[in-house]
């Protein structure tokens, strides 16, 4: 039976909560994919690697290809005995987001009775002070919308322009979309704190990665590359 390991980051301080999200996550993917076995790990939780083997398929569920993806995870992968199980681009990365992004905004738009290309658009992404990878994949997100919208515009938790500055006076008529792949703390706590501190008018989703349609675009694309397999 084919295998596949969504892997997520975790949180180190308390790696249960976000193991049994990453487990439901995989279950939900696995219900598109029948005659697949498909489970969750985090890097967080010890041990949780060690079910991986060199012929699973591994999707990372990170939102942008940087060091993690790069270095650490497969670093990981070896020392759990599966130093040749295929990564695939991370979901931050995968073909089918930018449309249910697209689907996100216009949904919610349309919830407020307001025209999308006269709203404005607000992804709060994580960024990063080390790497350039994160917030390029947050841009290069916004560029993809902005012909959507009437502007978009990005904020980070960990580099300039911070989601306070990127929120303060912007119009009553703006979504915020959290591009992250799981509710952690930067959802629970930084954002609102952020956009709180902003006087943020508008309205904010949940992260993208709790979208009820991202089960089957993850399994769409695992399915994809088992079709490309010899």
């Amino acid at each position: 039976m084919t295998s596949a390991l969504i892997v997520a980051h975790g949180q180190p301080g308390d790696p249960g909560p976000q193991q049994q999200a990453v487990e439901a996550l995989a279950a939900s993917v696995a219900a598109h994919m029948p005659q697949a076995q498909v489970r969750g790990a985090t890097l967080a939780m010890p041990g949780a690697l060690d079910i991986a083997r060199d012929d699973t398929l591994i999707y990372p569920m990170f939102m942008a290809s940087g060091w993690f993806t790069r270095s650490e995870l497969p670093r990981r992968l070896a020392l759990a005995g599966a130093a040749n199980a295929r990564i695939l681009p991370p979901f931050g990365a995968d073909p089918g987001l930018p449309a249910l992004c697209h689907a996100l905004i216009a949904k919610a738009a349309h919830q407020q009775g307001w025209p999308l290309a006269e709203t404005h658009l607000l992804i709060a992404a994580h960024g990063s002070g080390r790497s350039r990878a994160p917030a390029q994949a947050a841009q290069a997100m916004a560029q993809s919308l902005a012909t959507h919208v009437a502007a978009a515009s990005c904020g980070f938790i960990e580099e300039s322009p911070y989601i306070t500055e990127a929120a303060r006076n912007l119009p009553a008529r703006s979504i915020c979309l959290p591009l992250f792949a799981t509710r952690a703390e930067h959802v629970t706590d930084d954002l609102p704190a952020a956009l709180k501190k902003a006087a943020f008018q508008g309205i904010t989703l949940p992260p993208v990665g709790l979208a009820a349609t991202v089960p089957e675009m993850i399994a769409n694309s695992i399915k994809a590359a088992l079709s490309e397999r010899p």
